[in-house]
């Protein structure tokens, strides 16, 4: 019986070992999938980065560009802007011309209507309907002393409206 104790206490023996065998088996297949696993998950979280960097260039690209792009919008808003307030100038200035002109037409539609010179309205602007007498020179009755220095006077000169 000592002997089958003694063999029983070599298969426990034996049985312990190869548990112990197994168990540090599992041991290392749990190491070796914890270890493949922890790689995997720093490759995943390492191409997380590439493409959050990737994404942050692309980003700053078009911020890049979006910037550019109202830059030469701003710029191009301020020149229209000094080119209409170039024209708003000429605008007044040419409505003052104007102005002025009527001003003198009238004045001298009147003077012509008081010595026989008489503007025809309906024709295009500066046609007249001269009496027939020697003192019309261009349109203008030179009996009349004024109407011979307006003509001969020059209105506004054209470089005014250069700026």
């Amino acid at each position: 019986m000592a002997s089958s104790s003694g063999s029983s206490f070599l298969q426990n023996s034996g049985s312990e070992e190869n548990l112990q065998q197994l168990m540090d088996q599992r041991k290392r297949k749990r190491m070796i999938s914890n270890r493949e696993s922890a790689r995997r998950s720093r490759m995943r979280k390492q191409k997380h980065l590439d493409d959050l960097m990737a994404q942050v260039a692309t980003l700053r690209k078009e911020n890049n560009q979006v910037l550019t792009s109202m830059n030469v919008t701003t710029q191009h808003y301020l020149n229209v802007e000094a080119e209409n307030s170039i024209l708003r100038a000429q605008l007044g200035e040419l409505s003052h011309r104007l102005e002025s002109l009527n001003e003198i037409i009238a004045f001298l539609d009147a003077n012509n209507n008081c010595n026989g010179l008489a503007m025809d309205h309906n024709e295009p602007p500066y046609s007249f309907n001269f009496p027939q007498n020697d003192s019309l020179v261009d349109g203008f009755n030179m009996t009349n002393c004024w109407n011979y220095h307006c003509a001969n006077q020059p209105i506004m000169t054209a470089d005014v409206l250069q700026y």
